[in-house]
């Protein structure tokens, strides 16, 4: 499995806004961490059940993280550096990661420190045919009186086979993974 990190503070890099809401009636924040009754209602839950059990083991109440929001998708669009897993197919997700502790939020050190040691973790899984990424970006934290700048950590991951199901199993193995790996850190961090 290929793991990395990178970092994207850049002025044109994606940011987050918390909580978030797209216009009405779109796709909103859940916050699953305090409320995990609504993992029932995310639609991309019940697209893919093993999703649905990562975001419900991630925003447990005694992990150090929580989520702020998801995707998943299906493609065979493959880029130049995908090639080297000889596949047709791929299933990639997204899930944006937060502290769970107010501090940390605000701490790149902390956000960096945990992406080195997810990564390092999953390098250490045997090879097969699977990425993730996390991404260290920016988070501008609402208050009820101002706005904070913070962090957040994107998580990006695909499997890859000859086919939809081939590279969709492959993905889900792969979460189960990180998920391990979140779980690892969590007790580790407490």
């Amino acid at each position: 499995m290929q793991a990395d990190f990178a970092v994207e503070l850049g002025a044109d890099d994606e940011t987050l806004e918390m909580p978030w809401a797209a216009g009405s009636g779109g796709p909103r924040y859940y916050d699953l961490k305090h409320h995990p009754e609504l993992l029932r209602d995310l639609e991309e839950a019940q697209r893919a059940p093993a999703l649905g059990e990562f975001l419900g083991a991630v925003n447990s109440a005694g992990g150090v993280l929580e989520t702020a929001k998801c995707d998943v998708w299906s493609s065979t669009e493959m880029n130049p550096e995908e090639d080297i897993f000889g596949a047709a197919h791929k299933f990639g997700s997204y899930v944006d990661l937060l502290f769970s502790d107010a501090l940390s939020r605000f701490s790149f050190p902390h956000h960096e420190q945990l992406a080195k040691r997810l990564t390092q973790l999953l390098q250490r899984v045997p090879e097969f045919p699977a990425a993730a990424e996390f991404l260290i970006r920016r988070c501008y934290y609402h208050g009820e009186e101002e706005i904070r700048d913070g962090f957040y950590i994107t998580f990006y991951l695909f499997g890859y086979g000859d086919d939809e199901v081939e590279s969709r199993q492959r993905w889900a193995m792969a979460l189960k993974l990180v998920q391990n790996a979140i779980r690892q850190l969590s007790a580790e961090w407490l």
